[in-house]
């Protein structure tokens, strides 16, 4: 692919693997709240929410503590020769961070919207729990879980903080639109940045529409 599109093409995939990865992450964990009853259901759902009201550097500078070679998750991987600072699996793993909200809270608020009669009524006719979550509790939410994708895609789309920290913007590695964006207007150069923003702009209306 030629140089000059490889923002593009980094966003893009980025953005439809990490709206793929909070798909499945944001139905099943929203599912689960939305029937949890228990007194630890607000601090539950404001752990699942707190990366849409936190700062992105403030989530890349979690993340790199996190997956770094002194973190948690990084001692483990490093002890399979894996390193996720500074590559595409971290830009990856920053927009699912911070898409991951946007799925869940459009689909748990779809789940809860739910009538609780359809449910009881499927449980009477002897249905599994499996059975009632993707033949009536899913179909009954599919506009909001819709919404939900829309949005987790155009905020990965999007993401700049937390993927400059933890990914680096590294030319046709990392470096993805948004990055792109910021060093153009940096290196002065407006009209290169004007492309990258039409070309966001564009499919996000496209996404929405």
């Amino acid at each position: 692919m030629d140089a000059g599109l490889t923002p593009l093409w980094i966003s893009v995939k980025t953005s439809l693997l990490a709206t793929v990865i909070t798909f499945f992450l944001g139905i099943g964990t929203a599912y689960l709240v939305a029937n949890y009853k228990g007194k630890w259901r607000g601090i539950i759902d404001s752990i699942f929410t707190l990366p849409l009201v936190l700062p992105p550097t403030v989530l890349g500078f979690f993340l790199l503590i996190f997956f770094g070679k002194n973190g948690p998750a990084g001692k483990f991987l490093l002890q399979f020769d894996i390193n996720l600072i500074f590559t595409w699996t971290a830009t990856v793993i920053s927009a699912v961070v911070v898409a991951f909200p946007m799925m869940y809270r459009s689909s748990r608020s779809a789940f809860e919207q739910i009538d609780d009669n359809l449910i009881a009524a499927a449980k009477t006719l002897g249905m599994s729990k499996w059975k009632i979550f993707y033949k009536i509790s899913v179909p009954l939410a599919w506009p909001g879980i819709i919404g939900g994708v829309v949005l987790s895609f155009a905020r990965a789309l999007g993401e700049f903080g937390s993927t400059l920290m933890m990914a680096g913007n590294i030319p046709g590695k990392t470096q993805t639109m948004p990055l792109a964006i910021f060093f153009q207007v940096q290196a002065m150069n407006y009209k290169g940045a004007m492309l990258w923003v039409a070309t966001i702009v564009a499919i996000s209306v496209v996404m929405i529409l």
